[in-house]
């Protein structure tokens, strides 16, 4: 985003008339997010760049757009996403998201890193001159997620995360957990320690925590959380110094309860940003990406400029680019996007650095797939056979007690909590009519071959199985099943995809989707990614589950840094305690 010496020249003989700009918007409503006002007015534009929005200036254009007194705000920003979670390459995802407004995405590649390490970053990044999108980097603080609880594919140690601060794109470090700070752990310190030197921020992912332990916390230097889902939190971040990124997700929806709790205290909201972490391109292409985030905060009840602001210079200001990005003001680059109504943002224009890119929600040019590495496309390898054998627990009585993983609805955290299954000819059993199943994960590095076994309660499930190679934060398979034989079939079917969406029922695979990207990204446009999805969901259903996004929940309930439980191939993890422990619980 650098600017360039011709580029100030350029601009600076443009605004004095000298030469004239490349395209004018005439008659637009500005809404200028720096002082909260909106105002008609015209802007010019010279390159990339924004020459003027003096409502007084006559400079000449070579192309001048009648906006029809249409609002004119600043391309907005989605501070804190995973565009692997989309299951969408970069190309296709910006096909989706740019239509709807969004022309920067602040993007933590840990899925694609704990895959492949740094030479997957590296190929992920090639399409980036290409996108007609901005994709700013956030590098991922924790290759592996959890250390010593879970096998992945690469590692990138403190060296590495500083070699790849450097890289121009990279604007942050990425979300790292409270145990790597609460637990005193010298390698991450290192990494913040290094990101602060170079004057970058610090991302977290502070769930859960309050007091004592999140002073501790924003001690260390961490920026912003991501993960509040009660106003509290956010109060107590803010109080704190720390910004709020107010995630709407595809399974974790916070802003509602958030926005809210920001209304009735009376809250500021100038360390506030939107972000969706982790939204499917079904739900991006159906409700919206950040506009919805405006729209819906609106509905709550936030005054619209306040919401437009979160979503564009407060993000800008918060990753310290507002002098590149954020505002429609003077040498800022120009991405700008024209909607008929504050109220329900909805694009008719969308300008990427000076270009049209989208109009009345379709993109003039698709931005094409490129094609990937063989090698980065072959990355499921199993190391043992996968049978019904596999997922077979012993049982020594006819009762047994577990821990057991319980959801919690719309959101990634869950509880810790037991119950009791029966031990049938000496093998553990689920109980679907308890709503309980059977839950695994199996490593698929070609590393140990580890099989993680345990049980969750409240994804529905009735009969079947579901397997997706995407588990956060480790992307071995994981597994929900109420036989074990079909739990053999859907991962099995998954590795021959060499990763991907399998939903087996009484023997028979129902339907699949390859994701070969990694073992997470289809190579597919956005259209036939959310065609084949809208497949699997309707396969899912016909195990008897209901959830809305059942593959986003249960790409999710392995999660090791997310409370209270966690299951990896190695077993399963008391999230808060960073440590394994045995399925069978102790006797209350």
């Amino acid at each position: 985003m650098t600017r360039t010496f011709e580029e100030i020249k350029t601009l600076v003989e443009t605004g004095l008339g000298r030469r004239p700009c490349d395209r004018k918007l005439r008659n637009v409503r500005l809404v200028n997010v720096c002082s909260g006002e909106i105002y008609p007015t015209d802007i010019y534009i010279q390159g990339r760049r924004i020459v003027s929005i003096d409502p007084e200036a006559q400079l000449e254009a070579n192309e001048v757009i009648d906006c029809g007194g249409q609002y004119a705000l600043p391309g907005l920003i989605d501070s804190h996403m995973h565009f692997e979670s989309t299951m969408l390459s970069p190309e296709a995802l910006a096909n989706l998201v740019v239509p709807k407004g969004t022309t920067t995405l602040c993007a933590d590649l840990m899925e694609i890193a704990n895959v492949a390490g740094e030479e997957g970053l590296r190929a992920m990044l090639t399409c980036l001159e290409r996108l007609p999108c901005r994709m700013l980097i956030e590098v991922s603080s924790r290759v592996p997620t959890a250390p010593g609880l879970e096998t992945t594919g690469a590692e990138l140690d403190a060296e590495a995360v500083s070699r790849i601060l450097s890289w121009p794109e990279s604007v942050a470090l990425g979300e790292m957990d409270p145990s790597k700070i609460l637990l005193v752990k010298d390698e991450y310190l290192q990494k913040i320690q290094t990101t602060l030197a170079q004057r970058k921020i610090a991302n977290g992912h502070a769930i859960g925590r309050m007091g004592q332990e999140l002073n501790v916390y924003a001690s260390a230097g961490l920026s912003d959380d991501h993960e509040c889902v009660e106003p509290e939190e956010l109060l107590a971040r803010l109080r704190l110094g720390m910004r709020v990124l107010i995630r709407e997700g595809s399974t974790e929806r916070n802003l509602d309860a958030l926005v809210k709790g920001v209304l009735e205290a009376g809250l500021s909201c100038e360390n506030l940003c939107f972000c969706t972490d982790d939204k499917h391109a079904i739900e991006i292409l159906r409700e919206g990406h950040i506009n919805y985030n405006i729209n819906r905060a609106i509905q709550v009840g936030l005054d619209p400029m306040r919401a437009i602001q979160i979503a564009t210079v407060n993000a800008a200001r918060h990753f310290r680019v507002e002098d590149e990005i954020g505002s429609i003001t003077p040498g800022r680059l120009a991405d700008i996007l024209l909607s008929p109504s504050l109220e329900d943002i909805q694009p008719s224009m969308v300008l990427f650095e000076g270009r049209v890119v989208s109009e009345n929600g379709t993109m003039r040019e698709p931005c094409q797939v490129q094609s990937y590495p063989d090698w980065i496309k072959d990355t499921v390898h199993l190391k043992k056979p996968v049978t019904a054998d596999t997922f077979r627990i012993p049982a020594q009585k006819e009762r047994v007690r577990v821990n057991l993983i319980e959801l919690i609805d719309r959101q990634i955290i869950n509880r810790w909590t037991t119950a009791e299954l029966d031990g049938e000819s000496g093998v553990l059993r689920p109980a679907p009519e308890r709503d309980i199943a059977k839950l695994a994960v199996v490593e698929r590095y070609g590393k140990t071959g580890g099989v993680g076994l345990g049980f969750v309660r409240g994804f529905t499930l009735r009969r079947g199985a579901m397997a997706y190679s995407m588990s956060h934060d480790h992307h071995n398979i994981v597994v929900i099943g109420c036989n074990d034989a079909d739990m053999a079939l859907a991962v099995n079917t998954v590795a021959e995809l060499h990763g991907g969406l399998a939903v087996a029922l009484e023997g028979q695979v129902l339907d699949s989707m390859a994701l070969p990207i990694g073992g997470l990204m289809s190579e597919d446009t956005a259209e036939a990614v959310m065609a084949q999805l809208d497949q699997m969901n309707l396969a899912a259903a016909r195990t008897g589950c209901t959830l809305p996004a059942p593959f986003m929940t249960l790409s999710f309930i392995s999660l090791p840094t997310v409370p209270e439980l966690g299951i990896t191939d190695l077993g399963l993890v008391d999230v808060n305690a960073h440590r394994l422990i045995p399925l069978e619980a102790e006797e209350p």
